[in-house]
């Protein structure tokens, strides 16, 4: 089973460096852009580097920022995170601190050399750049819930699950494993922010869905019939 190191120990980074990359850094992250394997490959989606947001959210200013957007369909805000997340780790080996952004917006102006912006509709962003505070951290210092929590049933990719990132550290997924397959939902959104909160739980777990990928021999995600049903969640489909 493969082991990935960078998943147990890569944290959100809040604190930047504001010197921005030099053209080599740029090189390097614009050449693993083209390297990424969405979820659905029939989504399309694009990936810009901005210098700047329409606002900072919790504080955070980062030198550069990745803008994400996508065609809006179904599976497609699972594919961002999917997406988003191998940025996320590829930042992380790199010695780069990275944050996904859940509420900042695109800026007028605010992308380097006048690219042209995208056309599809925005997502979500992610702030990276050189870190001014610890890149890396122990397994021990993630506060995350339990297994037992989140979970029922055995796999060893499940770890690599439970120690996402997600919006607000709702952790709102919930995995049944069983005979080499893992049932994946998650928490269903209620309340005045609940469109909010469905759209990030989405994306959260697409992220979910890159740690386990990158744990999986095989991977292959596809919504499958007679499945169990998990009381307050939304099934989103079954890692194969």
């Amino acid at each position: 089973m493969p082991y990935n190191e960078i998943i147990r120990k890569r944290k959100s980074v809040r604190k930047y460096d504001l010197a921005k990359l030099d053209a080599t850094g740029f090189e390097r992250v614009q050449e693993q852009i083209g390297k990424i394997t969405p979820l659905y490959p029939d989504i399309r989606y694009c990936i810009e580097i901005a210098d700047k947001t329409k606002w900072s959210v919790a504080g955070i200013k980062a030198p550069h920022y990745l803008l994400f957007s996508s065609e809006d369909k179904e599976g497609s805000d699972e594919n961002i995170g999917f997406i988003g997340q191998q940025m996320d780790l590829f930042f992380s080996e790199s010695g780069l601190g990275s944050c996904w952004l859940g509420m900042s917006k695109p800026a007028e102006g605010g992308r380097p050399g006048g690219e042209e912006t995208c056309a599809l509709p925005f997502v979500i962003c992610m702030a990276f750049g050189k870190p001014a505070e610890p890149l890396h951290r122990d397994v021990s210092e993630f506060k995350r819930k339990s297994l037992s929590d989140i979970s029922e049933g055995a796999d060893e990719r499940l770890e690599a699950a439970r120690l996402a990132p997600s919006g607000v550290n709702a952790q709102g997924w919930y995995f049944i494993a069983g005979d080499g397959k893992i049932h994946c939902y998650r928490k269903k959104p209620g309340g005045l922010l609940g469109l909010i909160a469905g759209k990030l739980g989405s994306i959260d777990m697409g992220i979910a869905l890159c740690h386990i990928a990158k744990e999986s021999d095989n991977f292959r995600f596809a919504k499958e019939a007679d499945v169990p049903v998990r009381k307050g969640y939304i099934y989103e489909g079954t890692v194969i």
